[in-house]
């Protein structure tokens, strides 16, 4: 019995975008891997078969549909097994700032091109000495005249060499309340001011361009301000727990496809006395186990969506989601890369780049210690 309601229209979806994805994105993940980066004209292609931000109005491009379809997206890219086509990232969780805050001229601007793939979005919250502590920013913003003078720094910015948009959060810094002096600022690509630095090598997330920004008197419109002046931290609150709920959809699918190659896997290669490597007790007992902590995470995920989807405040069990679906994911990664031995010590097993690419999961969008944190704070402890 599924807990989630998925129509005809959802399933078509899912199978259109999966033959989409199998097509024109698996076949190249190796070469994006290697370039580090993938191209632009993917996020085109994506757009124009409407698998970029499928929530959004069809009064600005998009098909108006609900969230399941953003749901079927993270889950069917996390299956292509690599992470540098981010368009979750764009389509749920930057894009919906605009969406959401934005005033109707920003809308028609912006949104079309969200859509469509010409316009890649950033979210540029984290900073050198500022990461998951949202009120410790220094890059500030001020006043000059018709414009706003930006000024500072931001690092781990996902997408954040190939974006022609950035939301950027910074601070009045005549404001001494941190949580009343924050804003949000629409930056575009080209903005004199606006430098990205260093395509930053990582550990895993190969083909997810990961950058430095920086703003040096970069100067643009006061009319770039989206939503009200210094109501920048709450909105970041508001729509961190989409953003958090996104990131466990893609963990728990991440999780559910590496158990799926290691249990085909073990049923289908002999140990040394030629036995399928599922019959040793020690592997069943591992499988056992993993399979029955995913299927626990599958039935905890799919009611937390439709909780968020009927609107309800579930801030306390997206965090708790957050930390235990990407541990979860981390876990299984583990313990598969055991369980393929010398096979999993080599790029050609699948396993190698999945475990590489979970690792950071438990960090970004907030550390599962703050996710831990802010469900205590949340129920009174």
């Amino acid at each position: 019995m599924q807990i989630l309601n998925y129509t005809e229209a959802h399933h078509q979806y899912r199978k259109r975008l999966r033959d989409f994805l199998s097509n024109e994105v698996t076949p190249y993940v190796d070469q994006w891997e290697n370039d580090r980066i993938v191209p632009k004209s993917i996020w085109q292609r994506m757009g124009a078969e409407g698998f970029l931000c499928p929530c959004i109005s069809t009064d600005y491009g998009g098909m108006g549909g609900d969230f399941l379809y953003a749901v079927i997206v993270a889950e069917e890219i996390a299956r292509t097994n690599h992470t540098g086509l981010s368009a979750p990232l764009h389509s749920d969780v930057v894009v919906p700032y605009i969406d959401a805050f934005a005033n109707e001229e920003q809308k028609k601007k912006y949104l079309p091109g969200c859509v469509s793939g010409d316009i890649v979005t950033a979210v540029a919250m984290t900073e050198p000495d500022a990461g998951s502590d949202l009120a410790g920013l220094s890059t500030t913003a001020e006043e000059d005249g018709d414009e706003i003078v930006i000024n500072g720094s931001k690092t781990f910015i996902s997408n954040g060499i190939i974006s022609d948009l950035v939301i950027v959060a910074a601070k009045d810094p005549a404001i001494d309340n941190p949580y009343q002096g924050v804003s949000l600022y629409l930056v575009e690509d080209g903005t004199p001011g606006f430098k990205r630095g260093r395509h930053l090598d990582k550990m895993g997330f190969w083909s997810q361009d990961t950058a430095e920004l920086f703003f040096t008197n970069c100067r643009i419109p006061k009319t770039n301000l989206m939503g009200e002046k210094g109501q920048g931290f709450y909105m970041l609150m508001q729509k961190l727990q989409q953003e958090r709920l996104v990131t466990a959809i893609a963990a728990q699918a991440a999780a559910e496809l590496i158990l799926e190659w290691t249990t085909d896997y073990c049923k289908s290669h002999t140990d040394a006395s030629d036995k399928p490597i599922s019959k040793n007790q020690a592997v069943l007992f591992e499988i056992v186990e993993m399979t029955t902590e995913v299927k626990l995470g599958r039935t905890f995920i799919d009611k937390l969506i439709m909780e968020h989807m009927a609107g309800e405040n579930v801030v306390i069990e997206t965090s708790m989601a957050k930390y235990w679906c990407t541990d979860l994911s981390k876990r299984v990664s583990q313990k598969s890369l055991d369980l393929h031995a010398d096979f999993g010590l080599t790029e050609e097993c699948p396993i190698a780049r999945g475990f590489r690419d979970l690792r950071v999961m438990p960090i970004f969008a907030g550390t599962n210690e703050i996710m831990k944190q802010i469900a205590g704070k949340f129920m009174g402890l």
